[in-house]
């Protein structure tokens, strides 16, 4: 018996790399070799190992010949089977994704054997295909459903203009509150082939409040841990922002809608003698107007993302770090994702799908 293990790295590589070998004999060899596995019996998964690729690609081949017999699997045409696809076909394919905006390649190419009766070899054919077509996959974005552009423009417009016109003793702010859940967020990262990657879960169920606001012009935060967001944290972190900056006369403060921020017991604090607070009341259903909003991803990417903690006390520890003390301190690293380059977010610019 030849125990495995044998090879050394380099010669690993140098071996994978002749059996992949791109010449005409050598890929209808590997062709006609698959096909007499699975004749025999072999699983297309079973197949593709031992020919170091996809089983989407070994499935290709056997529809090859399926569709066009040992003459199919001699001819290589540039991308798959994409060399076989007339104009009208093409804009066939175009219509129907345009219609049906199908969530898969492996959707597309069943429609394409169904209909032409063409089979691509392989996933990055039939991609390729696409891109050729000027399809590419879209992630659609969250829109409110009353959105308001002469508003969003109007505050837009408001903001620049208390830019252009404040003094040297005035500070502009944004406020929102975040309630971050103590669980693990698993994201898609690279890594070895061979490796497994998991991330232990935690409990899921308990959360923190932070009522928080960021001066964009210095990166400055102060972050308000509170039992529940409500008037009461609403005051403590505006009494905060006046013990932050004590030579300012005007603390400009930009916050959404919360019925905590209308509160009665707010508009009696703002009301006191010498209150130095002013807020800005942003449009509703308007989050992207809001660049705290932004912090909280970033603060998602750093702290939740592929990483897991212990206890509650460990997250809110990690996570009120990062956003009173990392985020201050290299400023200069997140400044470029935590920015006032607002836009106007129209329907109209969307095709809306659901």
């Amino acid at each position: 018996m030849i125990r495995g293990g044998f090879l050394s790295e380099e010669d690993r590589k140098a071996l994978i790399a002749l059996a992949r070998d791109g010449s005409m004999v050598c890929r209808v060899t590997r062709r006609a070799n698959a096909l007499v596995l699975l004749d025999a019996g072999k699983s297309c998964q079973e197949v593709a190992e031992f020919f170091l690729c996809d089983d989407d690609t070994i499935r290709g081949w056997h529809g090859v010949f399926e569709q066009r017999g040992i003459e199919g699997l001699t001819a290589f045409d540039v991308g798959g089977s994409s060399g076989l696809m007339n104009a009208e076909q093409a804009e066939a394919l175009k219509a129907w994704v345009n219609a049906t905006l199908p969530r898969s390649t492996r959707h597309i190419g069943a429609w394409i054997a169904k209909e032409f009766g063409l089979v691509y070899e392989s996933r990055s054919g039939l991609i390729a295909l696409l891109h050729r077509l000027g399809l590419e996959y879209h992630k659609p974005e969250l829109i409110s459903r009353k959105l308001n552009e002469k508003t969003q423009q109007a505050q837009i417009d408001a903001y620049e203009n208390l830019l252009n016109s404040k003094g040297d003793d005035e500070v502009v702010l944004f406020v929102d509150a975040v309630h971050p859940t103590h669980a693990a967020r698993p994201v898609g990262c690279w890594a070895p082939k061979a490796q497994n990657l998991a991330i232990e879960q935690t409990s899921g169920r308990e959360r923190i409040n932070i009522h928080g606001a960021i001066d964009l012009e210095t990166g400055q935060t102060r972050m308000i841990e509170a039992v529940t967001i409500d008037a009461i944290s609403t005051i403590r972190l505006l009494e905060s922002l006046e013990a932050l900056y004590p030579l300012m006369i005007c603390i400009h403060v930009f916050l959404d809608n919360a019925r905590y921020h209308h509160a009665k017991l707010v508009s009696e604090w703002l009301s006191r003698p010498g209150c130095r607070i002013k807020l800005h009341f942003l449009p509703a259903y308007c989050p992207h107007l809001n660049p705290i909003e932004r912090l909280w991803s970033v603060m998602h990417k750093n702290i939740t993302h592929n990483k897991t903690y212990a206890t509650c006390k460990e997250f809110a520890e990690a996570t009120l770090d990062f956003l009173r003390d990392k985020v201050p301190r290299h400023w200069g690293r997140y400044s470029s994702t935590v920015t006032d380059n607002f836009r106007v977010i129209s329907p109209k610019d969307f095709r809306v799908i659901a």
